[in-house]
């Protein structure tokens, strides 16, 4: 695990000092095998200290992944803001900015689906987590309300959307699109044949 420099917290704000620190870790060292003990003495508190917010690392590893989806959301929505011609284009903006996210944090973005980011036992995590799908969901309604998309189900268009773009998002952080495999640009052109699929007029 890399070394970082211990740092002081403001006098109240040891909640935030303690996440920032863990959230360094994560990016240092794309894994979150720390412990709450580790992560105390990086912020520059007693051993004790973290547990007056966390009841355990899985706790803090639970927060660390709803900031996760918080920032993914707010990564997708930013892209989707610029003047983007179509729906089509909006679908692309979105995905290329969830895999864009993802290649930025890998570490983060692994313990966001991972068994330890349980969002059946947190509330807060949970909705993090629909919020972002969500946007997927609007899109997708508002592609077919203007006509831009198929007029199936929206689940299925979700659930194959979802397998394509996080799909791709996983093996771009394994290193695993190599060119003489998928070609010299395989997400934009993955995503062409998503959409070729659900749009009406492809």
């Amino acid at each position: 695990m890399s070394e970082t420099k211990d740092r002081p917290y403001h006098h109240g704000d040891l909640r935030r000092a303690l996440i920032c620190t863990a959230l360094d870790m994560l990016a240092a060292d794309q894994n979150w095998t720390f412990t709450l003990r580790e992560v105390a003495r990086r912020t520059g508190v007693s051993h004790a200290a973290p547990y007056k917010h966390f009841q355990d690392r899985e706790m803090l590893l639970r927060e660390l992944a709803r900031i996760g989806f918080v920032r993914l959301g707010e990564a997708m929505t930013g892209a989707m803001s610029s003047d983007a011609p179509s729906t089509r284009a909006q679908f692309t903006a979105a995905a290329q900015a969830c895999i864009g996210f993802a290649c930025h944090n890998p570490g983060l973005y692994r313990l966001m689906f991972s068994s330890d980011a349980d969002k059946t036992i947190d509330p807060p995590l949970h909705d993090a987590a629909m919020a972002t799908f969500g946007i997927l969901l609007r899109l997708l309604e508002n592609g077919q309300r203007d006509g831009s998309f198929r007029p199936v189900a929206i689940s299925a268009q979700a659930a194959a959307s979802w397998a394509q773009v996080h799909g791709l998002a996983m093996l771009a952080i394994s290193h695993q699109l190599l060119e003489e495999k998928v070609g010299p640009a395989p997400i934009p052109a993955a995503l062409d044949v998503l959409l070729d699929g659900m749009c009406r007029n492809a």
